[in-house]
């Protein structure tokens, strides 16, 4: 049998081998898995680790069986109330959320709707029947029971009892769910040269590379293929590519989300045994820039004071002032690049530039928007690049004030970061300036996040005076930061969501750049809603037993919703010349 149909055989095997309800038995491991509710809320199966069992109905829209089996179900979620078992729904074909949500609604439904997108959660659970029952045990990642409601209580009883399910596969009726999209990818074939290595290409190999921040390269199909069980388990809980964004909501350029069909792409190929296919390996051919830097060698090169951090210890926050050394003349600059010398010991720093003769000022004030802009460094940052024809100027004789927080990681170390800068070119003058503020909680304003409390939500806004155009949104939030949305609340009364940072992660704090510029009017109040996790199921947690107040370090918190934006009135600005 030729290579590529052999590959298209074992691929649609491996499918329906998934859709079988035959081949779920009992204890049948899944494995760890996170999605969205119908309101983009993201639930990670491991967070529930305290429970002993995960309860879900199969829910799809239209189903007379989901609606059938509701009130058994929501009887017996009332029944087992506090006996160690989450209820859930799932929506196993990724339908709409608005139509999940308006299903739900006309079902009198609160309970979270969890909304398998790619239809591979679904499949790896054996999911074919709609109004289905199943209990997933989120220690093992098992399903140990699956059948009707009517199945379902038995089970339950077991497992409140500490027993194990003595009936865990009863059979049912119902209407087939079909996976046709997957169906018909699998009976297609996923090659690696043609679609599986661009995927890669494109998503992740520009960090998973010989010298890039991640901990081992995707060069070569031998290198996917050794970590395709790991390529499973992050792309099943979203913890990669950084998982944190609601695709849902607004429409981000670098939103870090693979698609839909990405996803079944990869799970696919990888569960039929990631085979290579071609006469070469499209990872193995990929060459990378040998500057460190990300648009070639920058005009000006600003030196950190290379700063000693200690092997122990809880460090204060560092502030240097360091001068533009080498600036001979008034440059608008274009873009700049925070390169930390250390990136293992380095968490963040903030900046202002100071301009001449200018006392240094708040870090956390609303700068300038003539003020050239030089990028701090956060976890995930990615150099900055001004739009075109948007600039601020930076003055000779200006100053750059930082302030850098470090943590220690068991070993002395030197950090000696540089930041590169681009100007414009000195006949080009950029026109326009991009503004900006905070909506950020100071300590003024601030209320203790209760001692063992998983989902406390804080809230800031700020008003946008002018008609103006949104750029991106950076959140910023300590260990306990769950979730932050932004939201715009319009001078005619009605309110639109614009991004939801679903499963917000201190690691990763990344500034997301609208794809088109959105036009808000006059008067617009933009909201920024921070949920906190100070439980004990939050892993990152320093101390699920403190009342959290506001503070620089780690284990304190913060709330910050900076948004960015350019008014469509330029002539607001008096730019420098």
């Amino acid at each position: 049998m030729p290579t590529a149909a052999r590959y298209r055989t074992l691929a649609l095997t491996a499918l329906l081998s998934v859709l079988s309800c035959a081949s779920l038995q009992a204890a049948e491991r899944v494995g760890d898995f996170a999605l969205l509710d119908q309101q983009g809320r993201f639930h990670h199966m491991s967070w529930y680790d305290d429970h002993k069992a995960i309860a879900f109905l199969v829910q799809v829209n239209g189903s007379a069986q989901t609606a059938a089996a509701l009130p058994d179900y929501s009887r017996l979620q009332a029944a087992y109330a506090g006996q160690g078992i989450e209820f859930m729904l799932i929506n196993p074909l990724g339908e709409s959320r608005a139509q999940v949500q308006a299903q739900a609604d006309a079902l009198g439904l609160t309970l979270p709707v969890l909304i398998d997108d790619a239809q591979v959660i679904a499949q790896a659970m054996g999911v074919d029947k709609s109004g289905e029952t199943f209990l997933y045990d989120p220690r093992s990642f098992e399903v140990i029971f699956r059948g009707p409601v009517a199945a379902l209580e038995t089970a339950l009883g077991e497992v409140t009892a500490g027993k194990a399910v003595s009936t865990p596969v009863v059979a049912m009726d119902g209407a087939d769910v079909r996976y046709e999209a997957s169906a018909q990818l699998a009976a297609a074939g996923v090659s690696y040269s043609r679609d599986v290595a661009p995927i890669i290409a494109e998503n992740c190999a520009s960090c998973h590379r010989e010298g890039g921040i991640a901990p081992f390269a995707m060069d070569s199909h031998a290198m996917v293929q050794g970590w395709s069980p790991m390529i499973r388990e992050v792309l099943m809980t979203k913890r990669m590519p950084p998982g944190q964004l609601d695709p849902h909501v607004g429409n981000f350029s670098n939103d870090y989300v693979l698609d839909v069909e990405e996803q079944q792409k990869l799970l696919q190929w990888i569960a039929a045994g990631s085979p290579q296919d071609g006469e070469s390996d499209p990872l193995a051919d990929l060459t990378w820039p040998e500057s460190k830097w990300a648009f070639g060698e920058p005009d000006l090169i600003v030196k950190v004071p290379p700063q000693t951090i200690p092997a122990t210890g809880v460090l204060d926050y560092i502030t240097v002032v360091v001068p533009f050394e080498g600036l001979d003349r008034d440059r608008w600059v274009r873009a700049s690049q925070y390169m930390p010398g250390d990136r293992t010991v380095l968490h963040h720093t903030l900046n202002a530039v100071i301009a001449p003769g200018e006392r240094p000022r708040s870090f956390l004030g609303a700068a300038d928007p003539n003020v050239a802009h030089i990028t701090p460094y956060i976890p995930g940052a990615e150099p900055h690049v001004e739009a075109p024809n948007t600039g601020g100027l930076l003055q000779v004789g200006s100053r750059l004030g930082l302030q850098l927080h470090y943590t220690t990681t068991g070993r002395e170390t030197v950090d000696a970061s540089e930041i590169g800068i681009w100007f414009y070119p000195d006949d080009q003058v950029p026109q326009e300036r991009r503004s900006g503020q905070c909506a950020c909680i100071f300590p003024q304003g601030w209320t203790n996040i209760p001692p063992y409390e998983p989902h406390f939500e804080q809230q800031q806004s700020i008003t946008i005076e002018h008609d103006a155009e949104l750029q991106s949104f950076l959140p910023h939030m300590h260990f306990r930061g769950k979730s932050m949305k932004f939201a715009a609340h319009y001078p005619d009364g009605t309110v639109e969501e614009l991004i939801n940072i679903a499963n917000y992660n201190y690691n990763w704090q990344i500034e997301y750049k609208l794809a088109e510029p959105k036009f808000v009017p006059a008067g617009t109040k933009i909201v920024a809603t921070g949920a906190f996790d100070n439980s004990t199921q939050n892993k990152a947690n320093p101390d699920p037993a403190r009342s959290v107040p506001w503070g620089d370090q780690s284990w304190d918190e913060m709330f910050f919703g900076q948004v960015y934006w350019k008014y469509l009135d330029q002539s607001l600005f008096t730019a420098a010349q």
